[in-house]
């Protein structure tokens, strides 16, 4: 990744009187007195990233302890260390010892990188399902918008996307794709927001202009450990919007959502008196400030007719499923934040393409069945595909659905999946996704527990020979649905990365059912 250009190095002294400024206490052990006359050169918490003049954060992660590696950034030039933990470093480079490093790191970055969010709209989109979506309608609908998350980070007229290592990256990475965005003409940033960032603060500290809650369900119990926990995490980002020094905030929800209600009741206590952030839902009730009054769907658009706060509007979008209705009311309600008129917002629906590797069709002829490949990977996530995929089967057709479960992750909704396969589609294969450490028979297992009758699932743990399958065994009429990958073109099996794209497969496979 580039780096951003002219930054005005600052030394160590500004950085903790920083910290002194927002209440974060911080104790030196060690180093030298001087800490005002070298600049910080850089920020890592990676110790094979660290170059001369550089701070290094011992992070404390789930699998691996960063503090393990500060002898080796020291080696290669680190001039400061940051740490939760007392330390003796037989050097000559000043430990600083905080309560909390992520929230130092994530300080220290804005800071190095200049504060780029303050001179941007910003705005955090976060939720189970629907953030990908969502923020590539604004990049439609929102001039000057950059766009981060899970398909990577992208710039105003470019179609490739860059790679990043998680959806929303850790502070350093984060603070300097903001300063790239902004240096190269951006003035809004569209950001998936994931609770794992939330939890783990890699957007603290930065300014939000708008805050999106999309939906909650199930998901990534395996880091959460309940659903209270995820649920505050998604919270968190309304706690920032509300925090944030920016005028003519807009905190906008799903009504209809599990937790929607809940999030508005306590952002409107929270609120009260103050009256910074504007408050706007939307859904299916008249209740909400944005809401669809009647819609039908074809094979590949929706027809809305839509009420509230935007007056009485008749449009159609190039999408289907109600999953992605909300998504269009979602993206529609940040462009209004945004001040973006209501008749351009109209117009450039119009045109959305749709995303990578989100309710993708893949097929290319009448002869061959209609074949979808989805990211879907969450129970709620799969029966909103699958109920958009049966809307889509003839009556005379069948609905097949291809999936597994990742391994090393909440392995509680496996079972979940099965039986919302079971209740939705007809034929079911179930096969691996990304199994990583776990063994991909388990992963199955766990499924099929909750299947009550296998007369129609059929097991085949290579995932390339499963959608040979589905392929093979569907005829014209029918639909079949690749669910849990999406645009990934990889599988993580043991400790290897292989090249793997559902997508690639299918038309593969549906060029020789020809």
């Amino acid at each position: 990744m580039n780096t951003a250009q002219n930054l005005n190095y600052k030394p160590l002294t500004y950085y903790l009187d920083k910290l002194k400024e927002h209440n974060l206490d911080y104790e030196i052990l060690g180093g030298s007195s001087n800490l005002d006359q070298v600049p910080l050169a850089g920020i890592a918490y990676d110790s094979r990233k660290v170059a001369p003049g550089f701070a290094f954060f011992g992070l404390t992660g789930q699998h691996v302890d960063g503090n393990s590696f500060i002898e080796n950034a020291i080696k290669s030039g680190a001039t400061s260390i940051v740490s939760e933990t007392k330390l003796k470093l037989n050097n000559n480079v000043p430990l600083i010892v905080v309560k909390n490093t992520r929230l130092a790191l994530a300080l220290f970055s804005s800071i190095f990188y200049e504060m780029p969010d303050q001179k941007l709209n910003l705005i955090g989109i976060t939720g189970t399902n629907g953030k990908t979506t969502t923020t590539h309608l604004l990049e439609k609908l929102v001039d000057d918008l950059g766009i981060i998350g899970t398909l990577g980070a992208r710039w105003p007229n470019s179609s490739n996307y860059e790679f990043l290592n998680f959806t929303t990256p850790n502070p350093p990475e984060l603070n300097l794709i903001l300063k790239r965005q902004l240096d190269d003409g951006v003035k809004n940033v569209a950001m998936e927001v994931s609770s794992h960032a939330l939890s783990l603060d890699r957007v603290s500290f930065l300014d939000f202009n708008i805050a999106c809650l999309t939906n909650i369900t199930q998901d990534h119990l395996d880091f959460h450990k309940t659903m209270e926990n995820y649920v505050n995490s998604k919270f968190k980002l309304f706690e920032n919007l509300l925090a944030s020094k920016k005028p003519d905030k807009f905190a906008i929800l799903n009504k209809d959502a599990s937790y929607g209600q809940d999030f508005e009741e306590r952002l409107n206590n929270l609120n009260a008196g103050r009256f910074d952030v504007n408050v706007l839902t939307y859904g299916f009730s008249d209740k909400a400030s944005l809401y669809v009054k009647n819609y039908t769907s074809s094979f590949d658009s929706s027809n809305l007719e839509i009420g509230g706060l935007l007056g009485n509007l008749t449009l159609t979008v190039p999408v289907i499923g109600l999953f992605n209705i909300y998504n269009v009311l979602a993206a529609m309600l940040v462009a209004h934040a945004c001040k973006i008129e209501i008749s351009t917002i109209l117009a450039r629906l119009k045109d959305f393409q749709g995303v990578a590797g989100r309710f993708e069709k893949v097929s290319s002829s009448s002869q061959q069945p209609l074949c979808i490949v989805d990211y879907a990977h969450t129970p709620d996530g799969l029966a909103n595909v699958l109920t958009a995929a049966r809307g889509l089967t003839p009556a005379n057709g069948k609905l097949i659905v291809v999936f597994g479960c990742g391994g090393d992750r909440d392995s509680s909704k496996r079972p979940q999946m099965g039986s919302i396969a079971e209740k939705l589609a007809d034929i079911i294969i179930i096969t691996s996704d990304n199994p990583r450490s776990e063994d991909p028979e388990q992963i199955i297992a766990d499924i099929l527990t909750g299947i009550k009758k296998l007369k129609n699932v059929q097991v085949e743990s290579d995932r390339q020979e499963a959608i040979k399958l589905a392929i093979n065994l569907a005829k014209a009429k029918d639909v079949v649905l690749i669910a849990g990958k999406g645009h990934e073109n990889y599988q993580i099996i043991g400790d290897k990365t292989i090249h793997f794209d559902d997508r690639e497969i299918a038309r593969a496979n549906l060029k020789l059912k020809v």
